[in-house]
């Protein structure tokens, strides 16, 4: 009965310790609806909340968008260099342009 308890309490502690790495990571938000708008969000909220944009692509995201104007459609984030339609499908539905 020892060796089944204590073979039960590796199992879900094992468990535990691989699902943490998913929710620590940000890559499981169920129930939270995670939207951003491009076009006035600052590069710290860009590198944040959307999946693929680090530091560098936030800050070119923001110069593409103070030189071109503000996007039009998700798939204007393609015309700025490093991003492209896989990224865009990534966060489609944390774009928002309003």
């Amino acid at each position: 009965m020892k060796k089944a308890i204590v073979s039960m309490s590796l199992v879900v502690a094992l468990g535990v310790g691989l699902a943490l790495p998913a929710v620590a990571s940000g890559e499981s938000h169920e129930g939270i609806e995670i939207t951003i708008n491009i076009n006035d969000a600052n590069a710290e909220e860009l590198d944040k909340l959307l999946v693929g944009i680090g530091p560098d692509k936030a800050a070119s995201i923001i110069e593409y968008r103070d030189t071109n104007g503000p996007f039009a459609i998700p798939e204007d984030l393609i015309k700025v260099k490093g991003i492209g339609t896989s990224t865009v499908e990534k966060n489609r539905e944390r774009i928002k342009l309003q």
